[in-house]
């Protein structure tokens, strides 16, 4: 099968989980959203609406050159690694993506180290493939058109504002069971 043709069944597939995740969480749990905060401060949550808006903006850029204007057989990340590269960061983005509310539900309502860690790692996987995305568009060839590469260097940094900082780092060390 065609990488292209693979990475749109891994964003559709994993879409669509990370979006059922974050719709049934709620609607299977209440007082959900007051768990998932896991101790962020009042203060700091705006930043989190401004992030996931500006984050999913990104997500949008990125995924708009690789699918519309990068050719999956010319493509060269770092003149060694194919555009399948990018079908395994998707997939290491978007599974663990769609399993943190669960996990992040699962560990306040039944506390354990275990699953805290379990939490933890998920979000540190979702960070390390954003940083493994960014870095494969800033040494992917050929970067034409130049404005939809420089646009989806952007949306990159943008996105691992949230899942980064925000997530990985600034969520992660308050959330705690």
């Amino acid at each position: 099968m065609d990488k292209k043709k693979q990475l749109l069944i891994i964003i559709l597939i994993g879409g669509v989980a990370v979006l059922l995740s974050y719709v049934l969480g709620p609607l299977t749990r209440p007082g959900a959203a007051g768990l998932l905060w896991g101790g962020v401060p009042h203060r700091i949550r705006p930043f989190y609406t401004v992030g996931m808006f500006l984050g999913a903006s990104g997500y949008f850029a990125f995924t708009y050159f690789l699918l519309f204007r990068l050719a999956p057989d010319t493509a060269r990340v770092a003149g060694r690694f194919s555009f399948g590269l990018f079908n395994a960061l998707y997939a290491a983005i978007l599974l663990p993506s769609a399993l943190w509310m669960p996990l992040s539900l699962l560990a306040a309502e039944q506390p354990s180290p275990a699953l805290l860690w379990l939490v933890r790692l998920d979000l540190w996987t979702v960070a390390a493939a954003s940083l493994g995305l960014l870095w494969a568009l800033l040494a992917v060839e050929p970067r034409q058109p130049r404005w939809a590469h420089r646009l989806a260097l952007v949306g990159s940094i943008l996105f691992c504002l949230q899942t980064v900082i925000l997530d990985a780092i600034v969520w992660v060390s308050f959330f705690k069971i």
